[in-house]
C-alpha cells in the first residue's frame, strides 16, 4: 500500500498562510494610502496655510483624521470577517450602512472637509468610507465611477475660485485617487477570498470523493463475497442430505470466503486510516469552520509521521463531539511532539447548555489510547473544554485496528 504524499497538505497550509498575508498586505496598503492623503492635506492646511497657529484647526484636523483612520481599520476588519459568510448570513443592509464606524467615518469626513476648507476632500473621504461597506455585485464600481466624475467636477470648481492656490493639483491628485484606490484594493481582496474559498471547497470535495470511492469499493467487495457465500451455503444445504462430504467442502469454502472478505475489509480500512494526520486535522478544521466556528490549527512540521491509525479516529471523535455537543464559537486543534510522545490537543468554548465531555465518547477514546500505552486527560470550566491525548512515539496496535 502506498503512503499518501503529505506535500498537498503542506501546499494547502502554505496557500492558507499566503492568503492571510495577502489580506494583511492589502489592508495595510489601504490604510497607508489614506494616511498619505491626510498627511499631504495636513501639510498644506496646517503648515502652508498656517493652521497650526490656530488651536481649534490643529486639534480638529488631527482628531478628525484619527477618527477616520480608526473607522477605516474597523471597517476593514469587519469586511474580512463578513467575507467568510454566505449571502444569506450577511448582516442586513441597515446594519452595514448605519453601523458606528460608518456613521463616525462619514461625520468625521464632513467635519474634516469643513476644517480644511475643501468640499473635494470631504467628498473623497466619504466615498472612501462607503467603499468599505459590502455592496451588492457591481454596485460599488458604479458608485465609484460616478463619485470620480463628481470629484473631478468639484476640483474644477475649486480651481476656478479666486482663492485657489497652486497646490490644488497635488491635493486633488490624492483626493480623487483615494476612493478608486480603495475600491480597487477591495476588489483584489475579494478575488483572494474567492480563491481561498475555492481552495477550501476543493479540499472538502476531495475528502468527500475519497470517502465515496472507499464506500464504493467496500460495497463491491462485500457484495461479491456475500453473493459467493450465499451460493456456497445454498449449495451445501441442497447437498447435505445426499452427499455430506461435498456439503462440508462447500461450507469450508464459504468459511474461506468469509476470511477473504474480512482480510479485504481490513486492508480497505487500513487504506482509509492511512491518511496522514495533517490531512485529517485540516479536514477537521475545514468542517468546523463550515459550521461557523473560528478554528486555530497548530500542527508540527513532522506530524505526518504520527500514528494515524490511532489518532485519526480520536480526531474524528473530537470533531464530532464539538459539532454535536459544543455549541461555542471557537475551537483549537493541535498536534506536537513532546519528548518521546505525540500530544494531541482539542479545545473549544462550551456554549450554554453544552454537554461536551459528559458522554461515552471520552471513554471510548480513553480505552483506545490506553491500549496503545497512551494517556487521556480533560478539563472543563465555564469558558473552555480541553482534551489532551498523549501517545508514545512507538505505539502498539490498538484493539480497534482490526476490521
Amino acid at each position: 500500500m502506498s503512503t499518501p504524499d503529505p506535500t498537498p497538505t503542506r501546499t494547502a497550509v502554505a496557500l492558507a498562510r499566503g492568503v492571510t498575508a495577502t489580506g494583511w498586505y492589502i489592508a495595510s496598503s489601504m490604510v497607508f494610502f489614506l494616511l498619505g492623503t491626510l498627511v499631504v492635506w495636513g501639510a498644506v492646511v496646517l503648515v502652508a496655510r498656517g493652521g497650526w497657529r490656530i488651536p481649534p484647526v490643529l486639534v480638529g484636523f488631527l482628531g478628525l483624521s484619527a477618527v477616520i483612520v480608526a473607522a477605516t481599520v474597523l471597517l476593514l476588519m469587519r469586511y474580512r470577517r463578513d467575507g467568510d459568510l454566505d449571502d444569506r448570513d450577511s448582516p442586513p443592509w441597515h446594519r452595514r450602512f448605519f453601523s458606528l464606524p460608518v456613521v463616525a467615518g462619514i461625520l468625521a469626513s464632513i467635519l474634516l472637509g469643513i476644517v480644511a476648507g475643501s468640499v473635494l476632500l470631504g467628498a473623497a473621504l466619504i466615498g472612501a468610507t462607503l467603499c468599505l461597506v459590502r455592496w451588492g455585485p457591481g454596485i460599488r464600481w458604479r458608485g465609484v465611477v460616478l463619485l470620480e466624475v463628481a470629484l473631478v467636477v468639484l476640483w474644477i470648481l475649486e480651481r476656478v475660485r479666486p482663492s485657489s492656490t497652486g497646490d490644488a493639483f497635488v491635493l486633488a491628485f490624492f483626493a480623487i485617487l483615494l476612493p478608486a484606490t480603495q475600491a480597487l484594493s477591495l476588489w483584489s481582496w475579494d478575488v483572494v477570498l474567492e480563491l481561498d474559498h475555492a481552495r477550501r471547497t476543493e479540499a472538502r470535495l476531495a475528502a468527500v470523493q475519497e470517502r465515496l470511492r472507499l464506500a464504493g469499493e467496500l460495497h463491491d467487495l462485500q457484495g461479491h463475497h456475500l453473493q459467493v457465500i450465499a451460493l456456497q451455503l445454498e449449495l451445501a444445504e441442497r447437498m447435505i442430505g445426499r452427499d455430506p462430504d461435498a456439503a462440508a467442502r462447500q461450507i469450508s469454502l464459504a468459511r474461506a470466503s468469509v476470511d477473504e472478505a474480512r482480510d479485504g475489509t481490513r486492508a480497505l480500512a487500513g487504506r482509509f486510516r492511512g491518511v496522514p494526520l495533517p490531512d485529517e486535522l485540516a479536514n477537521a478544521a475545514d468542517l468546523l469552520r463550515a459550521a461557523g466556528l473560528e478554528v486555530t490549527l497548530d500542527v508540527a512540521a513532522d506530524a505526518a509521521s504520527a500514528p494515524a491509525d490511532l489518532l485519526g479516529p480520536v480526531i474524528r471523535e473530537c470533531t464530532t463531539n464539538v459539532l454535536k455537543h459544543g455549541g461555542g464559537r471557537w475551537a483549537r486543534l493541535g498536534l506536537e511532539k513532546a519528548g518521546n510522545a505525540w500530544r494531541l490537543t482539542a479545545a473549544n468554548d462550551p456554549g450554554p447548555g453544552s454537554t461536551i465531555g459528559a458522554g461515552a465518547g471520552l471513554e471510548g477514546i480513553a480505552h483506545r489510547v490506553g491500549v496503545a500505552g497512551g494517556d487521556v486527560s480533560s478539563s472543563r470550566d465555564d469558558a473552555r473544554f480541553e482534551l489532551v491525548v498523549t501517545v508514545p512515539i512507538e505505539t502498539v496496535p490498538t484493539a480497534g485496528g482490526a476490521a
